[in-house]
């Protein structure tokens, strides 16, 4: 029953944004500019790698794709990690976005998080960006069923030691309004991940890279992490592939 009242959701998400999409492309001024402000696509495979845990080598992802003009995009984002063949948790939203400023979105959609058997439907609004000193910036607040709220924030710097060695340095943290304990988190700040990462470019589409990543549960969600028999807080070698088309 709860997997297709998902499903249902997404569809119907799906199409009303498919439709606003369609309908903001076919307005007479963009029809009338259209040879200068052509439909496009992208797919961005930001993170695919393995990471070194104990008792376990997670394969990880993060990735991104869009389509649409300089000014309204539908986007669709994916993220998770699976473990020994089972996905362990995921994220996926859905959003159609609105270019307000430049290098500025606003985005509006819905987001589905599933952590093990469990999961979570939010409708969903956030900005993503350049902020002042060219950190990638993407922040999002969620609102669920049952007055659940949840707020994303993640920045992004790119540091060129060369035309193809790039290292990056991120951060992501997560907070939450009330307590989850089926999904495994509580009220206030859920966890911080930050992660540094060196990539070579093999060439601009296609980059294989090493790194580290660190990942701290806080209050409530690191008391449940203890209960389950898990760390609040690790540190991990990762190896993986960036790509993009």
């Amino acid at each position: 029953m709860k997997n297709n009242l998902s499903k249902s959701i997404f569809k119907r998400t799906f199409v009303l944004s498919s439709i606003a999409l369609a309908i903001s492309l076919a307005t007479p001024m963009t029809q009338a500019s259209s040879k200068d402000d052509p439909v496009l696509t992208k797919f961005m495979l930001d993170k695919f790698e393995v990471r070194n845990a104990d008792g376990s080598n997670p394969l990880v992802w993060e990735g991104e794709a869009w389509i649409g003009q300089d000014l309204n995009k539908l986007w669709f984002k994916s993220g998770g990690e699976r473990v020994d063949g089972k996905i362990e948790e995921s994220e996926t939203e859905l959003l159609y976005s609105r270019a307000i400023a430049p290098f500025w979105d606003v985005q509006a959609g819905i987001r589905h998080d599933e952590v093990e058997d469990e999961s979570r439907d939010y409708a969903t609004i956030g900005i993503k960006g350049l902020a002042p000193y060219y950190f990638e910036t993407d922040a999002s607040v969620s609102f669920g069923k049952n007055g659940q709220t949840k707020l994303n924030a993640s920045a992004e710097y790119e540091l060129m030691f060369s035309q193809k060695l790039i290292l990056s340095p991120e951060i992501e943290v997560n907070a939450y309004g009330k307590d989850d304990i089926a999904m495994g988190v509580g009220s206030g700040l859920s966890n911080v991940e930050a992660g540094l990462r060196l990539r070579y470019e093999i060439k601009r589409e296609f980059a294989p890279y090493i790194g580290v990543n660190w990942n701290k549960k806080f209050g409530t969600t690191a008391d449940i992490a203890q209960s389950n028999g898990q760390d609040s807080s690790d540190t991990q070698l990762v190896a993986g592939v960036r790509a993009w088309f």
